[in-house]
């Protein structure tokens, strides 16, 4: 039934309401038309088992929109809230009780219960409340601190491009290969490309972040002048920075098939290797990924089949270790973490040494 206020539309076998169904969430830019509340539920629901592989049983950030993706609308962060868009850990009230949840913990070790989907009509429920992307955690609510999926998040600086991050993707492939580990690469939604690799859930957030700095390394070794590890941004110049802190605990990254907050309404698209030098990020929208999905299904349909030892490359990481590097930076908001180096950015430590 559709009315002025609210439709209904079927979500897995669910009766799920949508208020609203015409609020204009994505405003027509060049390349899209206007996309609305319920053009972005059913999208969610035509990509179900695709969007459901990437979240089922993980405790999930939900990176609400409930006014729309538009001029003026500010996402709150970290550092600065008060805006009209938000990350929500905590499950919303009145939520159906269907939405099961998982206790996650913080680095500060606070707890929330966060929304953990194990059917579509908990993504249908999430997008009709305003949520666009999705941001699962690495683990699944069978145990919540060993996780078992490596992220390496390839995310281009200022003055590179996708372009320079499908460059380094071609040696991460590689790199992967001689590792024999499988990897599935998708866009970000914006300019960067993301590989993900299933793990055997047996290391800590800690190991896994240990593996994706020794990861990093070596593709720095490979690609000098290319790609950075560097955590300060000052320090990381004109290449492709690896970001080795999506893997620390409390740290998500948008989930495949995820809506990104740009204008017109991109997507993050799961690839096959042989794809990423063809494909514009931009093509993978609301509107085109759906008709995508029905004609090739889900690229990480696979994603599951295998896990690997993150062995080799905690080997990796303890043989730089001996060479003198060991660990790096975590983020602002941690606290001082076990082992990690100081944490000053260098500008700010050159100022200090200037003036005691």
């Amino acid at each position: 039934m559709t009315t002025a206020e609210h439709t209904t539309v079927d979500a897995g076998g669910r009766e799920l309401r949508v208020s609203n169904p015409e609020r204009v969430i994505f405003p027509a830019s060049r390349r899209a038309k206007a996309v609305t509340k319920l053009d972005i539920v059913n999208y969610y629901l035509a990509v179900a088992a695709g969007i459901m592989r990437a979240l089922r049983r993980r405790p999930t950030t939900l990176e609400r929109w409930p006014k729309g993706v538009h001029p003026g609308i500010v996402l709150s962060t970290r550092d600065k809230g008060g805006g009209d868009a938000f990350f929500q850990k905590r499950v919303p009230r009145g939520a159906p009780d269907y939405v099961q949840t998982a206790t996650i913990k913080f680095p500060s070790g606070r707890t929330a219960d966060e929304i953990c989907p194990t059917e579509i009509a908990v993504v249908g429920w999430a997008a009709q409340m305003g949520t666009i992307t999705f941001h699962p955690w690495p683990v699944r609510d069978e145990d919540l601190d060993h996780p078992d999926e490596l992220r390496i998040d390839l995310d281009p600086q200022p003055g590179t491009d996708f372009a320079d991050a499908v460059r380094v993707a071609a040696e991460a492939r590689a790199l992967l290969g001689e590792l024999r580990y499988v990897g599935f690469p998708k866009t970000s939604g914006g300019r960067g490309v993301h590989i993900y690799v299933r793990v055997e859930p047996r290391w800590t957030f800690t190991d896994v972040r240990h593996a994706a700095i020794a990861f990093g390394r070596e593709l720095e070794r490979r690609l000098p002048g290319e790609v950075t590890t560097k955590w300060w941004k000052e320090e990381r110049g004109e290449r492709i920075f690896v970001d080795y802190n999506q893997n620390a605990r409390d740290r998500t990254i948008a989930s495949a098939y995820s809506v990104r907050s740009k204008p017109g309404a991109p997507v993050s698209a799961p690839l096959i290797w042989d794809e990423l030098e063809q494909v514009v990020p931009e093509d993978f929208t609301v509107a085109t990924m759906p008709a995508r999905f029905a004609e090739l299904g889900d690229r990480h349909a696979a994603i599951d089949d295998v896990a690997h030892s993150l062995e080799p490359l905690l080997d990796m990481y303890k043989r730089d270790e001996t060479e003198g590097e060991g660990d790096m930076p975590y983020p602002p908001d941690y606290p001082k973490m076990p082992g990690e180096p100081k944490r000053v950015q260098p500008s700010r430590d050159r100022d200090r040494r200037r003036d005691p």
